[in-house]
């Protein structure tokens, strides 16, 4: 059983998506179906990523106004 679902997309966007749906013999509807079903069958991180998780903290203590500073003067 299938559905109609209606999207908004950039046309330049539309336009690669069917050349690339051409080109793999598939339909712009079965990507966006299997893109959907790919994301949805993975797990969903608890608290966040692992590389997160380890910066997690890193920073306390910073001073915010110090990185501020050294933005102004790494790049005007």
């Amino acid at each position: 059983m299938t559905a109609k679902l209606t999207l908004t997309v950039d046309p330049r966007i539309i336009a690669d998506a069917k050349r690339y749906a051409a080109d793999a013999g598939t339909s712009v509807s079965r990507l966006v179906e299997d893109y959907l079903a790919a994301i949805v069958a993975q797990p969903t991180p608890a608290v966040g990523s692992p590389v997160l998780e380890r910066l997690r903290g890193s920073l306390r203590g910073a001073d915010v106004d110090d990185f501020k500073r050294h933005q102004v003067e790494k790049y005007g």
